[in-house]
């Protein structure tokens, strides 16, 4: 078998939030130096550093509008194998030009995509192996069947005691799961993050994480939470959306976007936060009574993954945000009887090693295998 080491990578990553960059800059930066790679991603500037052997081409949007578009294309029906392909978007057709362009001369080993249908139907049409990062949520419809159907491997960047019911067998029997892959947390003691931060030692603190991906968590919820603890301290870190009817207490501190969450959370007593990918899998690196209230996301991506996580026992999942001081005091009788090691078990230290391994895999043992005749393709023709 020849080691095909040289033939590149493509890795696209979806721009939207933290935890597409995060996670694939810790899988190529576990590839060996010998396998050069390319992410293919709309903004440069989202990427933790990068290896000397991983670049960066940077490509219009899939998904984000410019002006440019021709508008009389804006009522065309949407094939149900697509999710977002309008017409007549300039920035698309540039996008996979280069995309089918780089195809052709790099002659890639390997194609991920995190995460694109469409972009995994093209590697398909164009003989490109793929590979499909898989996301919590209804993905049953026929786009996202098709790009799981067209990829030889399916990565789920969460563990498996996370995955929701209903996957068909073929799905799981090529999917690869890399527990919360992309997530680095340092062990640190609740009182030394207190003193880093300047947090009293002694306060009943209640940290709120709100995700990158969305709007912001809604201020008025935490004002009853807070107020009906008076003797704890409530700190929010992320984008808070204030409304004009919510009466903060005293106790209750927003502390907008910080640069060491992890910090925050090791500081606290207790955690709520929606359910993100990186925020999940770092409160469950560290551990803590915690309630999760999912983000609306297309597919209900954040619903089915605060599910999976109250049915780990990892996590007390809140269907909305209580509205009245006995559902936060409910909330928090379910998240004191959580287990830390639950939480822990979510999270696999050597996870972006081993996802980097399972792609090398993939990619030697496909190319690297003689095929004893080529196999032409079936065309049907017509009979009438």
């Amino acid at each position: 078998m020849t080691r095909q080491v040289n033939r590149p990578i493509g890795y696209f990553v979806h721009h939207q939030g933290r935890g597409h960059a995060e996670r694939s800059a810790a899988i190529v930066n576990a590839l060996p130096a010998t396998r050069p790679v390319v992410l293919f991603c709309a903004r440069e500037d989202i990427f933790p550093p990068l290896a000397p052997h991983v670049s960066v081409q940077v490509i219009p949007s899939l998904f984000e509008a410019t002006g440019e578009e021709e508008s009389g294309f804006a009522h065309a029906r949407t094939p149900q194998t697509l999710h977002c392909a309008p017409l007549g978007w300039g920035g698309i057709t540039r996008a996979i030009a280069t995309l089918a362009g780089w195809f052709d001369s790099a002659r890639p080993a390997l194609f991920v995509t995190d995460v694109s249908a469409e972009l995994a139907q093209l590697a398909r049409i164009a003989s490109v192996p793929c590979v499909s990062v898989l996301q919590h949520g209804t993905r049953d419809d026929i786009g996202h069947l098709a790009a799981y159907e067209s990829a030889i491997g399916i990565l789920a960047p969460y563990a498996g005691t996370l995955e929701q019911p209903g996957r068909p067998d073929w799905m799981q029997a090529k999917t690869f799961h890399a527990p919360g892959v992309g997530i680095a947390v340092s062990p640190v003691a609740r009182h030394e993050a207190r003193r880093l931060l300047g947090l009293p030692a002694n306060a009943d603190i209640v940290l709120v994480v709100a995700g990158g991906g969305g709007g912001g968590t809604p201020a008025t919820p935490l004002t009853l939470g807070a107020r009906a603890e008076p003797d704890a301290l409530w700190l929010t870190i992320g984008a808070v959306e204030h409304e004009w009817h919510a009466t903060a207490p005293d106790n209750l501190q927003h502390r907008g976007w910080v640069d060491t969450p992890e910090l925050y959370i090791a500081a606290a007593d207790r955690v709520v936060s929606s359910a993100g990918n990186t925020t999940v899998h770092m409160i469950a690196a560290i551990g803590r009574p915690w309630v999760v209230v999912p983000e609306w996301r297309y597919f209900d991506e954040q619903l089915w993954k605060a599910r999976m996580l109250d049915r780990a026992g990892a996590a007390a999942m809140l269907e909305h945000w209580p509205s009245h001081a006995g559902a936060w005091a409910e909330a928090w009788r379910r998240a004191a009887t959580i287990d830390p090691a639950r939480q822990h078990a979510l999270v696999d230290p050597d996870a972006a090693a081993s996802t980097a391994n399972w792609l090398e895999d993939l990619a030697e043992r496909r190319w690297g295998h003689p095929s004893p005749a080529p196999i032409a393709p079936l065309i049907i023709e017509s009979l009438a």
